[in-house]
């Protein structure tokens, strides 16, 4: 397997469509608001296989205290394979200068995210209003 790695937001709606219904994520079934939204992050880095996106990381940021990574997933077929570190990472990076880096992740997936570098905050908790 050769994944590349690549700074777009030119993803298609059945590319996202796909990805994100791989690992039952609700706004799969959104892919034009999910095109619109990778459209505008601030950034997107995506994993691909030949012409497949099998995973992707994006951000919002206000450039100077604060990113927030909404979306990190790769499909199920790919995982274990150091795809979603490597995303990870490559965001960390890119990103070093900004000392607030918020990740909200499901309950779950906790020890991927302790292992790439996130730690639980037992004052801190996600609150959401979602109308998906």
């Amino acid at each position: 397997m050769a994944i590349t790695y690549s700074w777009t937001k030119d993803l298609s709606p059945e590319e996202l469509e796909k990805l994100f219904l791989s690992v039952n994520w609700e706004s799969g079934n959104y892919p034009q608001k999910l095109q619109k939204a990778m459209f505008n992050s601030h950034k997107v880095y995506s994993a691909w296989d030949g012409t497949t996106l099998v995973g992707l990381i994006n951000s919002m940021t206000d450039t100077v205290l604060t990113v927030y990574f909404q979306y990190l997933l790769v499909h199920p077929a790919y995982q274990g394979h150091g795809i979603g570190k490597k995303l990870v990472d490559t965001m960390l990076d890119t990103y070093s200068d900004i000392p607030r880096k918020i990740l909200i992740s499901m309950n779950e997936k906790v020890e991927f995210y302790k292992h790439c570098g996130f730690t639980h905050h037992a004052d801190k908790a996600p609150m959401f209003v979602s109308t998906l």
